[in-house]
Formats: structure tokens, C-alpha cells, sequence
């Protein structure tokens, strides 16, 4: 382990050689990052950054509304029921399975979720921890809690589970609450320090049927006085490191906890395209290759 803990440290040294000065975060927020493994931005977003996403988000829901009436399990679409109730309100008295054949997150192509990934507030936040050759890996997640939906609960995991073999190191997980993410409404839940870890032993979790990854049964022995829950606003965001073990609980709320959970890594690492397509979303070395809407949206991960 010490050699694998080694490693990541060296590698981390040299990304943040590359970063410089560069970058939106202060020193005592690299180092908590660093130490910690996770960092907490409370006031990341404004409306206006989050409105698209929002748009992006409601578009989602008019066509699982539409299908839904199209199949007879609803007699309403809901238009007029506001943005945080209208996902559960439609699924209230539907079961865990007619929400699951939507998945459990989405992975849509719309307008909104590029410029969310593209935002330079968010990049600014990025390139203080890998520097400014960015990559956005296609691993990005909408996450729809809804209320008394096995989906809403995320077991003890590591995201490095879902890519343990991937040349990629660091990855970066950006999760930004679109609603104030809650005790009650399920919020993150992490276990600090944990990101120096090999890649732990993990399985598929067998009761919801989700097939959510989940730490091994002989694997680390979770400390309740370490665990740390993350309530945060709206807007707000968590930087994680893709090794760091982090959950979340079930939604007891009447609304849904939306968030979406993006990924970084530097340029020079492995893209992943077996998860799907991810774009160059910022570069200095070679700004005109930065991939635009239309390149998102053909699936190039640069401009031509």
C-alpha cells in the first residue's frame, strides 16, 4: 500500500507543478483538498450559472412526463408544479422500477450540461488542483433523488471503482447541489483522508437492485465519529478526489435532490472512451482545439 500511496503523491506533485499560480483556490483550500481529499465551495453557482442546467434538468422531466402519460401510468404531466417536486410528484405511486428504467443518473446530451461543464467558474476551481490542460471525462452524472426510490441512496464506495484499471490519476469529481442538499433529502456523506488508499476491494450491492458499487464486505471498517455529512446550498459544490469513500442516504423529503457530479482530469491522461466521449475543456497549450457546444453535442472531444 505504501508504494501505491507513494505513487499518488508523486503524481499529484507533478500535476500541481504544472498548475503554478493558475487558478480560482486559495492555499488553505489546495491543502485541505490535499489532506482532507475533499474540499466544500459553498457559493460556487449563481442563479444565473444554474438557470441553463435547471433549463437542461426540466427538459429531462417534460419528456419522462410525456412518455409516461403516453404509457398510461400518469393522467397529468405536472406542468405547473415547480422545479424541486414535480420529478417526485410524477413518480408518487409509481414504483422503484418504472423510476429506474430512466436509470439511476442521466447522461443526456443537452445544451444546459455543457455549459455547466464548460463554466470557468468551475474550471478556475479545477485548474488550481491539475492545471490548466483540462479534460472533461465522459463519467458526468444528473442525479435525480427521488424520494422513496431505492436510487436515491448511494452505498460506501470509490468512484475509482467504476475505472480501476484506467491510466488516470487524479480524476477529479465536481458534485454541485441544485437544491440545498440536506439531512433529509440524502445528503453526501464523506470519510476524510480515506483518497490515499489503493483501490479498495468492491462489489455490486445486492438489495435495491440498483447494481451501485459498494466497498467489499472485507474492506475497510467505517468509524461513525469519522464520517463527515456535507449539507450545502444550492450552488454550492464538492471537489473530491476519485479514491476518497463517500455516500449518500435516502431522500425523506417531499422534493427531489437534484445535483449533478462532474469529472476532471488532466489532458494527458487516459479519456476513458469506453465510458463514453469527454471533450478538452480548457487549454492553454492549445486553445483553439477547446471543444464547443456543436462538438459536445457530435460526441468530438476536440474542436477540429
Amino acid at each position: 500500500m505504501r508504494a501505491a500511496i507513494s505513487r499518488n503523491d508523486d503524481q499529484l506533485g507533478n500535476v500541481r507543478m504544472r498548475a503554478g499560480n493558475h487558478g480560482s483556490l486559495t492555499a488553505a483550500q489546495v491543502e485541505q483538498y490535499d489532506t482532507e481529499g475533499y474540499l466544500v465551495i459553498n457559493d460556487l453557482l449563481s442563479d444565473e450559472d444554474m438557470a441553463p442546467v435547471r433549463a437542461a434538468l426540466t427538459e429531462k422531466v417534460d419528456r419522462i412526463a410525456a412518455e409516461l402519460l403516453a404509457a398510461g401510468k400518469i393522467t397529468d404531466p405536472l406542468t405547473g408544479i415547480g422545479f424541486p417536486y414535480r420529478l417526485a410528484r410524477l413518480f408518487d405511486g409509481l414504483t422503484g422500477d418504472d423510476f429506474l428504467q430512466y436509470g439511476r443518473s442521466w447522461r443526456d446530451r443537452i445544451a444546459g450540461y455543457h455549459t455547466l461543464m464548460s463554466n470557468p467558474k468551475v474550471l478556475d476551481a479545477v485548474e488550481s488542483l491539475i492545471g490548466p490542460e483540462i479534460f472533461a471525462n465522459p463519467v458526468y452524472n444528473v442525479r435525480p433523488k427521488v424520494p422513496r426510490i431505492a436510487a436515491g441512496a448511494v452505498p460506501w464506495h470509490q468512484d475509482k471503482s467504476y475505472w480501476p484499471d484506467a491510466n488516470s490519476n487524479p480524476v477529479i469529481t465536481v458534485w454541485i447541489s441544485f437544491v440545498d442538499a440536506t439531512l433529509e433529502n440524502g445528503c453526501l456523506h464523506v470519510y476524510p483522508r480515506t483518497q490515499r488508499h489503493r483501490v479498495m476491494n468492491f462489489e455490486a450491492e445486492q438489495r435495491s437492485g440498483t447494481g451501485y458499487l459498494t466497498l467489499g464486505a472485507d474492506e475497510l471498517e467505517l468509524e461513525p465519529a469519522r464520517v463527515v455529512a456535507l449539507p450545502v446550498p444550492a450552488g454550492a459544490a464538492i471537489l473530491f478526489n476519485d479514491r476518497l469513500v463517500h455516500s449518500s442516504t435516502p431522500n425523506d423529503a417531499d422534493h427531489v435532490r437534484w445535483s449533478v457530479d462532474l469529472r476532471y482530469q488532466p489532458t494527458d491522461q487516459d479519456p476513458m472512451p469506453q465510458h463514453g466521449a469527454g471533450f478538452l475543456a480548457r487549454s492553454r497549450q492549445h486553445p483553439q482545439r477547446v471543444a464547443t457546444l456543436d462538438d459536445w453535442l457530435a460526441e468530438r472531444p476536440e474542436h477540429p
